[in-house]
């Protein structure tokens, strides 16, 4: 719902039970995390001005209309890290890997972001859906059409959500309706960065796709731009899938490996963030968390492409931040609880066991730290801005069955995480609004 249709309010009270960070639990442990009983969140201006005992705040701030959740939980809205919104019309298409997916159906439907019209319409859609699903934030990656871009931060910007987006640049291995040059797609970013960054709650994002659609020199241009604008981050693929990083070696036969395609074009660097990253050599995992960049897991599209199995607990050990994402539509699922439910399996596959709480962090915390956002989203705290999920944690007879079960309140966010979808958000509030 846009913002010219919501609920105008951006103060209020919100109790009953609230989701906590003490900490990072995927660091540190579940115990970095609790959730407390009738709490309650006070919002103004549109962000959270204090949060506590319900009863305390309802004597602090006796001017701000209540919504009483009960046994809902409320908790920061989800922040997903790696998105391609114009991918929305052709999510669950079938049967294809990561190269045959592009030619297939990704590049096909980027044509068609030409046309500004079409590009709002989809962009409006995105994020309706995701904002039924609870999702306050994205990183996201638009077409090679500076309109595409436009259209995507003008619908955000109606709603007052905070998001984070950039053309996508390829001027090479992909249709030439879509391909640019090393010199337009240093023209179009600059042009797009100059009008966008930092206006309202835009971010823009330096946007190389991935090295195979990229020419050295336009690999080098938009490192040379990243060096001018360094409080920008930058997103790109990185080591997907084994077909695909074994044409990387043929097209950048002098590189020592993948991510040394971007790091000699000043593509590697503490703003960057690099998707998937599956199948890393050691040598990468090194320069990945000596210049402390972040890597986003897409367990959903990992699996629905047959890319792999993400390698959670190693990468946690070597002291990477990272990020989740649903990565729409090569993700099969809008939903960052279906995210974190394929998370879950995922890790089970490598031997690894999510906690909820862990889980939980990734989704919201974790993703926000991956964006240079860390206290200001993904978070409930006071001055932290008001983005808020509220979950039914028995929002169906399948998960009010199980919960109803449950020793905790850990057990009832699990079964939610693992049977839940759109159903189980409640509300979900942008800058203090509910939509």
């Amino acid at each position: 719902m846009g913002r010219e249709t919501g609920e105008m309010q951006d103060a209020a009270l919100l109790s009953g039970r609230v989701l906590i960070w003490d900490g990072a639990p995927l660091r540190e442990g579940p115990g970095a995390a609790r959730i407390e009983d009738d709490w309650a969140v006070a919002i103004r201006d549109g962000r959270i001005a204090a949060l506590g005992p319900a009863g305390e705040l309802r004597r602090a701030h006796p001017d701000l209309p209540e919504t009483r959740y009960g046994r809902d939980l409320i908790c920061p809205g989800f922040v997903d890290a790696h998105v391609h919104y114009p991918q929305t019309r052709i999510i669950a298409s079938w049967g294809k890997r990561l190269i045959d997916w592009l030619e297939t159906y990704t590049f096909p439907e980027e044509m068609r972001f030409d046309d500004p019209a079409y590009a709002r319409a989809v962009a409006d859609s995105y994020l309706d859906l995701t904002r039924a699903a609870g999702t306050t934030c994205v990183a996201s990656y638009c077409t090679s059409h500076p309109a595409s871009v436009d259209a995507f931060f003008e619908a955000a910007e109606a709603r007052g959500q905070r998001v984070f987006a950039g053309k996508t640049c390829m001027d090479r291995n992909a249709p030439e309706a879509l391909c640019d040059t090393a010199q337009s797609a240093l023209d179009d970013s600059a042009a797009l960065l100059a009008r966008w960054h930092g206006r309202g709650r835009a971010s823009y994002v330096i946007t190389p796709r991935f090295s195979p659609t990229s020419s050295p020199e336009q690999l080098e241009a938009l490192g040379a731009l990243w060096a001018q604008h360094p409080d920008c981050l930058m997103q790109t693929h990185l080591s997907e899938q084994t077909d695909e990083i074994a044409w990387v070696a043929q097209l950048f036969p002098e590189a020592r490996d993948y991510l040394d395609t971007y790091e000699r074009f000043g593509l590697l660097g503490a703003g960057g963030l690099y998707g998937h990253a599956i199948h890393l050599t050691p040598r990468e995992v090194d320069r990945l968390a000596e210049v402390g960049a972040a890597v986003i897991h897409c367990p959903t599209s990992n699996t629905f492409i047959g890319s792999g199995l993400f390698d959670m607990a190693g990468l946690v050990a070597r002291g990477l931040r990272l990020g989740l994402a649903t990565d729409t539509g090569g993700g099969s699922s809008f939903s960052m609880l279906r995210t974190m439910a394929a998370a879950y399996e995922i890790g089970q596959l490598r031997g690894h066991a999510l906690h909820a709480a862990e889980l939980m962090w990734l989704a919201t915390a974790g993703s926000a730290e991956t964006l240079g956002m860390a206290g200001k989203i993904g978070t409930l705290a006071p001055g932290a801005e008001a983005d808020l999920c509220v979950l039914d944690l028995a929002s169906t007879p399948a998960i009010a069955q199980r919960a109803a079960r449950a020793e905790d309140a850990w057990e009832e966010v699990f079964a939610t995480i693992m049977l839940g979808d759109d159903r189980a958000v409640r509300d979900t509030w942008i800058g203090g609004r509910r939509g």
